[in-house]
């Protein structure tokens, strides 16, 4: 086996995020379910961006986020994910690069334009989406490079690909090409409503191809439908190495080799915004796996990592978080 030369490489949805401050009436009016995703199509989403208030844009997607913060905690990657050869795709590119992350997939050329994802963050710092795919879906089996995958440790597999039909199949490659190269194969189930619309493909992907799952409570409690986290913990043992299960305020839960690591909550003074809490808890935790660091210092980093997204509105770090693992001595 080959040395590798990333640490991680993500797949995932390649989505220019615009975010902006709503009040409950609003996400009732539109018909949100508070905190979740909703898929919209392109009519509903230029709809929707001309009734929201002033908003942020930045180039976001959910393993675009965490690649974000793999490379601003000083790790290497890559990032595979589909784009237009449109203007959103253009800046989706230059931001993604400009974080030393390789970005390979070649852009659509014809169809739906860059994805965009809409996000609406009420005053208790809960974020909820309305996601236009777009170029998204075009993503398929041939957009996954052998060498990008081979050459990484661990490949990140984002949950909310699974709606474009033939991104399951690119994930399947993905992760045969990874185990054939002895690397790791790492899942973050994404959304509740994800995994309800996918249950069984999604327990046959993490019981058969998944080293390493990432799910919160709602996640992991609607992979084996049950409203209790306990009896969900209990059922993921076994299917995969290691599971990374956060439960927001109260911290997280890894499990592997028959153990139960409960990680506390990093402190912060006011909870901004939560968008890619998760995402950056993953970051943290998979760039602690790539340094061989033990699993309640890797949960340690994932934690910090959450906390200082959720202080800010937007799901990219604003801080070194390098830096601020240093300073906790984490490192």
């Amino acid at each position: 086996m080959n040395a590798a030369t990333l640490d991680v490489a993500g797949i995932g949805n390649a989505i220019v995020d615009v975010i902006a401050h709503a009040d409950e009436a609003f996400l009732a009016a539109e018909g949100f379910a508070k905190g979740a995703m909703t898929l919209i199509d392109a009519a509903r989403a230029d709809a929707l961006y001309g009734r929201m208030g002033d908003g942020i844009e930045s180039s976001g997607g959910s393993a675009g986020n965490t690649m974000a913060g793999i490379a601003s905690l000083g790790g290497g990657g890559a990032y595979i994910g589909k784009v237009r050869d449109d203007a959103l795709g253009a800046i989706y590119r230059h931001d993604i690069t400009a974080l030393g992350l390789r970005f390979d997939t070649p852009p659509a050329t014809e169809g739906p334009g860059t994805a965009r994802c809409l996000i609406l963050v009420t005053a208790d710092g809960q974020r909820t989406m309305g996601t236009y795919l777009g170029a998204c879906v075009s993503l398929g089996p041939e957009d996954i490079d052998s060498a990008t995958i081979a050459a990484a440790r661990i490949t990140y597999l984002e949950g909310y690909l699974f709606d474009p039909p033939r991104a399951k199949k690119a994930f399947r490659k993905a992760a045969s090409l990874a185990h054939e190269a002895g690397r790791l194969v790492a899942l973050s189930l994404s959304d509740p409503f994800c995994v309800g619309r996918h249950r069984d493909d999604f327990r046959d992907l993490v019981s058969g191809e998944v080293d390493i799952l990432f799910a919160n409570e709602a996640e992991i409690c609607s992979l084996y439908e049950t409203q209790d986290f306990e009896a969900a913990a209990v059922a993921v043992r076994g299917h995969v190495k290691i599971a990374a299960l956060t439960r927001s305020e109260a911290g997280s839960v890894i499990l592997a080799d028959g153990a139960a690591h409960k990680i506390a909550a990093a402190p912060v003074a006011r909870a901004v915004d939560t968008t890619g809490a998760g995402d950056l808890y993953a970051a943290g935790v998979l760039f602690g796996l790539t340094r061989g660091l033990p699993l309640p210092i890797c949960g340690a980093i994932g934690s910090l990592c959450a906390a200082e997204i959720i202080s800010h509105v937007g799901a990219r770090p604003e801080a070194a978080l390098d830096k601020l693992v240093a300073s906790a001595g984490l490192v």
